[in-house]
């Protein structure tokens, strides 16, 4: 579990360094900011890839194979970074980086078959915990390093730690058992019947989802609306990033609660905490101090229902768990995705009261879901998984 912990840490950071170094980068290579913009565009998008054709690997072969093979590759593209030549390189670099990176979804798959029934919700924690937590060293770390020693040590460091990281898992990583016989083909034609199958994984996901929605609309025009409201530049705007990552504290007593108390009350909690701080963020245009308190919450509550979700999934389906991460992985990125569309011209069109108008509408929308109101999830469909 110390293994995997360290290894989640290294992997979160491979598509965040690249955060606060894209103006050195651009400038750099002389490229365009639309140029530049391809970096962490094809970085998601890998994700994106990643998590819907690699992630299901791992219930047919062993995810110690699936793990050191995608983190090794990893290693490769985060030094071809260091080196690119020009901006078309980093960016081609940067989504082979995005697909290796959905080996965080493998974590949580191995990290629950390791742990005990009465410990998974603290270890799904735990492990999003150091996700969290290499996330904002990657953001913070990135930038410092940009600024003293240049964009491109910052991933000399990456491949340095992953190549380190390769060694160890060789060594101490166990295998596991496959879990199905079925073809590739089959493989990923056996999601749809997964998702059919577990009303609690529809749930789940489906939740996730509106809350993604809320969290990536948000990071996605913060900058914007701060500048508006308060004349606040990049620099400044970027510090609510401190804030914005609190849920690093409470990812692992939500997990404990988990175990205690089932899922109920902390995905309850959860939603509602993002429902305030989006109450908060209603009078950001009174006082930045309405954005940071909005931020803490947000962040916070969207970590307390994710580890209830995730791992709700995870055991809800005990014999297909990297394809129930593939389900939940994908409604959180295209959540985060479908946030960002909406709340980019809800604020451009209507402004910010509009982008808090549609953020509390998916939020309260996750609460009657997860309440039951909303039947999405209600049964279980009879379904055999392959």
């Amino acid at each position: 579990m110390a293994l995997l912990i360290a290894a989640a840490f290294v992997i979160a950071g491979g598509i965040h360094y690249q955060t606060p170094m894209l103006a050195r980068i651009s400038a750099e290579f002389a490229a365009s900011p639309a140029a530049a913009g391809w970096i962490p565009t094809l970085s998601f998008g890998g994700m994106l890839i990643g998590v819907a054709l690699l992630v299901p690997l791992g219930d047919r072969i062993s995810k110690r194979y699936l793990i050191i093979g995608m983190i090794a590759v990893l290693g490769v593209a985060q030094a071809v970074m260091m080196a690119a030549p020009s901006i078309a390189v980093l960016a081609a670099a940067s989504l082979v980086t995005g697909i290796t990176s959905a080996v965080g979804l493998v974590f949580i798959s191995i990290a629950v078959e390791i742990a005990p029934p009465q410990h998974r919700g603290r270890a799904v924690g735990t492990q999003l915990m150091a996700m969290f937590i290499g996330i904002l060293f990657a953001r913070v770390a990135g930038g410092f390093i940009a600024t003293h020693l240049g964009w491109r040590f910052s991933y000399g460091l990456s491949t340095a730690m992953l190549a380190l990281l390769v060694i160890a898992l060789i060594a101490w990583l166990p295998h596991t058992r496959p879990t199905t016989n079925a073809r590739y083909s089959e493989l990923l034609g056996s999601i749809f019947a997964i998702y059919k199958q577990h009303g609690t994984v529809r749930r789940a996901v489906s939740i996730q989802f509106l809350l993604g929605i809320c969290y990536g609309g948000f990071w996605a025009v913060v900058a914007p609306m701060m500048a508006a409201l308060h004349n606040v530049g990049p620099t400044q705007a970027g510090l609510i990033g401190i804030p914005g990552a609190s849920g690093i504290l409470v990812a692992r007593p939500a997990g404990r609660w988990m175990d205690r108390a089932g899922a109920t009350p902390v995905v309850t909690t959860g939603v509602t905490v993002m429902i305030c701080a989006w109450l908060a963020f209603g009078f950001a245009a009174w006082s930045i101090a309405f954005v940071v308190l909005g931020a803490i919450l947000l962040d916070c509550g969207l970590r307390t229902a994710m580890v209830a979700n995730q791992t709700l999934v995870n055991s809800a389906a005990p014999d297909s768990r990297a394809r129930a991460n593939t389900i939940f992985g994908m409604h959180v990125w295209c959540g985060n995705a479908v946030g960002a569309f909406l709340t980019s011209n809800a604020f451009a069109w209507y402004g910010w009261l509009a982008v808090c108008a549609i953020a509390m509408t998916a939020s309260i929308t996750a609460l009657l879901i997860h309440w039951g109101v909303l039947p999405i999830g209600r049964t279980e469909t009879k379904v055999k998984a392959a």
